[in-house]
């Protein structure tokens, strides 16, 4: 009886929605961010996404959200579609949700992409894909040969 108690006033004390996670949450974050700084969320995607900026104004005023213009860039750069067809195939089934779409664009259920996805793990950074994204995140200089061994180059260290 106690556990049920304490599990209704944890329901009642912290909404549904704050553990739900996932891409809604990710979505609202978005939103939340674009409506404070539209002109800033407008340049970090044209960035991100390589797009310029009166393209990404244009979606964001074909979209009911701005966080919904995001996702018509990622779902485009995840699929290999043009901006123009993620947001023909938003128009028409944005009732459906965007796995739905992710599906219509060739986005396979179980693939890496569509659990990134479902799980909202989607990155917003303002970054041009590709670029340093801080220590041990790229590739790096050395030609791949070294055996780690140092400047004795195999000799032992006790001759």
């Amino acid at each position: 009886m106690k556990r049920l108690l304490l599990c209704l006033a944890v329901m009642f004390l912290f909404p549904v929605s704050s553990f739900a996670g996932g891409l809604e949450s990710f979505l609202s974050q978005l939103n939340i961010e674009a409506r404070a700084d539209l002109p800033g969320f407008s340049a970090k995607i044209s960035t991100q996404f390589g797009v310029p900026i009166p393209k990404v104004q244009a979606v964001i005023g074909s979209v009911q959200q701005p966080a919904d213009a995001f996702m018509v860039f990622q779902l485009g750069q995840m699929a290999a579609q043009k901006p123009d067809t993620v947001l023909s195939v938003y128009k028409t089934n944005k009732k459906k949700g965007w796995g739905a779409m992710a599906k219509e664009l060739g986005i396979k259920p179980g693939s890496p992409e569509f659990h990134a996805l479902k799980n909202g793990e989607l990155v917003f950074n303002g970054q041009p894909a590709g670029a340093y994204q801080g220590p041990g995140k790229g590739k790096g200089k050395g030609n791949g040969k070294g055996n780690g061994k140092g400047k004795g180059h195999g000799r032992w260290s006790d001759e």
